[in-house]
């Protein structure tokens, strides 16, 4: 690997930043009056305490996809509510390898926030006896929003859909791991892992061979609340896939926290490791982390019904338009690692070129139409992106992409985008066939810094720092081999 810029992450950094500098490592915002979210806390508290919880994991993912943790003891959790936890902005600004680089306004050692649980997501784990997750809202000091918080920028593009447009997404992400016995982090470069499973690709053999741990799976799945759809074997070697129902946006993607934490908790109480990078074995097929959305509005799904594309109204073909006109932009958002581009290749059901299709698995942004009694069903998926993405950032970066095709607010004369044809087949195999999506992080990074919708929708402080976690990266992986980066990266996420 080459040589980057970057600061380890226990000395000091570059001193830029947008937060408050009012108060020293041990301080925190004064406590507000009691109210409703407080007396909540105190109740939710009393109950997970009798249900032998002793301890709160509090989590947000940063912009290099890592989910990072901060935990109170469960009798805490009103004071987190009230005045919210601690911790540094400097981790906007971390890389995979938890170094850290430092873009305009975030990084170094200056600054503190406050990070506030969401009670409405407040989960018991059931595969972690004794521990319940919440995520969180990062805040300033003085409680006003922090401008790089990757889920309130979720939170801001969904409102901006009801607001302008009347429009309510659906998202879901599937979840495709890859489990090995043993840690990842053993196994060299030019070692191969050892794999729990020897049965084909989506094989019973292999549920046979794991059905103890798949059982568990969907068990602490279901204790937790989650609505599990599907559970299979994938195609490459210890593969499989769990795929959830669809929530609202900011849902959709803690629930991809939730669900992939609950896998990997599991995973270890089998004596098995999970990994959800890009690629674990670079010369094989990858995991994605596909995104399903449907646009709905006063209950009816406008996927379906209309006179656009495959049933689609003229709201839906215009935000997918929206959505494809930015895909090589948002590559940097949902795949954001350079092991990414080595699971996005052409005739691995990757999604690796830049167009559209009915059902056509190898399209970036596949179209799934609804028919008769599963009308309701009509959904989008974008395929072209992976786990090392953050959730939040995704959601929130599609949703722009598609607010960008529907144009001006509903009740206007402007037309929105329109899509152009779909492609059938392999694009690979077309002549002449679409344009391939960017090949490599830095091409994405490009296309990203020159996108305005992706600029605006996300702030100068979060596009910035966004911005020089992939530029990081880049410089930290500059001249290894696809094994280097595969091993480097296949057990950090």
């Amino acid at each position: 690997m080459g040589t980057t810029r970057r600061t380890p992450a226990s000395g000091a950094g570059p001193a830029t930043r947008t937060t408050a500098e009012t108060t020293e490592h041990h301080g925190h915002r004064p406590e507000r009056e009691p109210g409703p979210d407080q007396e909540r806390a105190r109740a939710a508290a009393a109950r997970l305490a009798h249900a032998g919880v002793h301890g709160t994991a509090l989590t947000w993912v940063d912009n290099a996809g890592l989910t990072r943790v901060k935990a109170v003891p469960v009798d805490r959790l009103p004071q987190a509510v009230g005045s919210g936890v601690g911790m540094s902005p400097c981790f906007d600004v971390y890389l995979v390898d938890d170094s850290m680089t430092a873009g305009e306004y975030i990084g170094g050692p200056d600054g503190d926030l406050r990070l506030v649980p969401d009670l409405d997501r407040l989960t018991t784990l059931a595969a972690q006896p004794g521990w319940a997750w919440a995520p969180v809202d990062r805040y300033e000091q003085d409680g006003t929003a922090y401008a790089a918080c990757q889920r309130g920028f979720a939170r801001r593009m969904a409102e901006r859909a009801r607001a302008e447009h009347g429009v309510e997404l659906r998202m879901g992400f599937e979840t495709e791991w890859v489990v090995t016995r043993g840690p990842l982090s053993a196994v060299g470069a030019a070692d191969a892992p050892e794999y729990p499973t020897a049965g084909p690709a989506y094989g019973m053999t292999r549920l046979v061979e794991t059905s103890d741990y798949l059982r568990d799976i969907l068990a602490a799945l279901t204790a937790q609340g989650v609505e599990v759809l599907q559970l299979h074997p994938e195609y490459a070697a210890g593969q499989f896939e769990v795929s959830v129902a669809p929530s609202d946006p900011v849902g959709a993607a803690d629930l991809a926290v939730l669900v992939r934490e609950t896998v990997r908790a599991v995973s270890l109480r089998h004596g098995l490791t999970a990994s959800f990078a890009p690629v674990v074995d670079p010369g094989g097929v990858g995991s994605g982390g596909h995104l399903h959305l449907s646009l709905w509005r006063e209950g009816r799904n406008l996927c379906a019904g209309g006179e656009g594309p495959f049933g689609m109204t003229p709201e839906c073909e215009a935000f997918l338009a929206g959505v494809l006109r930015e895909l090589p932009a948002l590559l940097a958002l949902g795949a954001p690692s350079p092991a990414s581009y080595l699971r996005l290749r052409p005739s691995r059901w990757a999604g690796a070129f830049h167009c559209w299709g009915l059902e056509n698995r190898e399209a970036a942004l596949r179209f799934i139409a609804g028919r008769g009694a599963t009308a309701d069903g009509a959904n989008a998926e974008v395929k072209c992106v992976d786990s090392a993405a953050n959730p939040y950032l995704l959601v929130g970066g599609v949703i722009a992409a598609g607010l960008a095709g529907l144009g001006e607010p509903a009740g206007t004369e402007r037309a929105g985008a329109r899509l152009p044809a779909p492609v059938a087949g392999d694009p690979a195999h077309s002549d002449p066939g679409p344009d391939p999506l960017p090949g490599s992080l830095a091409h994405a990074l490009a296309r990203f810094e020159a996108s305005p919708v992706l600029r605006a929708a996300l702030g100068e402080p979060l596009f910035d720092a966004i911005r020089a976690v992939r530029a990081g990266e880049i410089e930290l992986f500059e001249g290894a081999s696809d094994r280097e980066i595969a091993a480097a990266t296949r057990g950090r996420y």
